[in-house]
């Protein structure tokens, strides 16, 4: 996260406390670039899936499923109401394949996972948990046999659906029909784990609503940020409701979107940019976004170097490095 420190970090000389500040939002908008996905929306932007395809930073409709509140005691099974219909599932899941972007709601609801997307199994974040965790995709029917599950989580636009349910029941849902909290409890309806997955949901609106408070006390009300990513050769900007911590930032946190950034991605969520507009595009300050293996090569750009807020980067790192260490 780059960060142009406007109001508090002046020309003056910057005290230890205020300079302390100044790191912390460093890491609180790192956190939030690197936060928790709970729609998927860490997909590549030129995704080719529907996924990508339908979502859209305005998007609307709502599933609005709801599990049965009565559970099958013979069975061990509850009613699960899903965008696809009712479907039986485990009350009490022990072996779940999720084969799209809700590992972490797994994960953050306790239920032990058997198999994940690469994506998943990829995430740094993740890493301790999915120990011996095996890495499988909607084509590998075979291998998800051999899993044994109880409960398969995957997209509605999931490969070899038949096939799938007949190895254990299949709960799919549409990307980004509905927004990333209303679908951690969605998960946890069809996890039994309703009561759960809402008393963590009021608690994290409670602290990142909190957390926006403090920051903007700090950064000025009227701050902007702007999100940037290195794709494959290409760099992108992002809405309220595409990753990378946006729907932190934007929607709990209430910080203020760069304008010509929020005009660009009310249609897709995304925006392309070239390197020579990104200074058009940066806000007061910049959550920076890398996938491994990107082109990178802008930020070496004199364009680049000369935003504002990138201009006090090497500035910030080095006096907090005198701080911390």
């Amino acid at each position: 996260m780059i960060g142009q420190a406007s109001s508090y970090l002046s020309g003056r000389k910057i005290g230890k406390r205020m300079l302390m500040v100044a790191c912390l939002m460093v890491v609180v908008f790192a956190l939030a670039a690197c936060g928790n996905n709970k729609n998927g929306n860490n997909a590549s932007p030129d995704s080719k899936s529907s996924a990508a395809a339908t979502a859209s930073a305005s998007a609307t409709g709502s599933a609005n499923p709801s599990a049965s509140p009565s559970v099958a005691a013979q069975t061990g099974t509850i009613t699960y109401a899903s965008e696809a219909g009712p479907i039986e599932v485990p009350a009490n899941p022990q072996r779940v394949v999720v084969l799209s972007g809700y590992t972490g709601d797994v994960l953050q609801l306790g239920v032990p996972l058997v198999g994940v997307d690469s994506w998943s199994l990829n995430n740094p974040r993740f890493a301790e948990k999915l120990q011996g965790v095996t890495e499988v995709s909607d084509e590998d029917v075979e291998k998800i046999i051999e899993l044994s599950p109880d409960l398969i989580i995957g997209s509605s636009d999931s490969k070899n659906q038949d096939k799938l349910k007949q190895i254990a029941p299949l709960v799919t849902y549409t990307y980004n029909k509905v927004d990333y909290l209303t679908q951690y409890l969605e998960i946890g309806k069809a996890l039994n784990k309703e009561k759960e997955a809402q008393a963590w949901i009021d608690d994290f609106k409670k602290r990142a609503t909190e957390a926006g408070e403090q920051i903007k006390a700090k950064i000025g009300a009227d701050a902007t940020v702007s999100v940037f990513e290195a794709y494959d050769k290409e760099v992108y900007t992002f809405g309220d409701a595409w990753g990378r911590g946006t729907e932190v930032l934007f929607q709990l946190m209430g910080l203020n979107m760069q304008p010509k950034v929020k005009e660009a991605t009310a249609k897709d969520g995304y925006f392309t940019l070239s390197a020579e507009v990104l200074p058009d595009y940066a806000g007061d300050y910049i959550v920076l976004s890398k996938e491994p293996g990107a082109d990178a090569s802008f930020q070496q750009t004199a364009t680049y170097k000369n935003i504002p807020a990138v201009k006090k980067q090497s500035r910030i790192r080095s006096r907090c490095a005198d701080v911390l260490l």
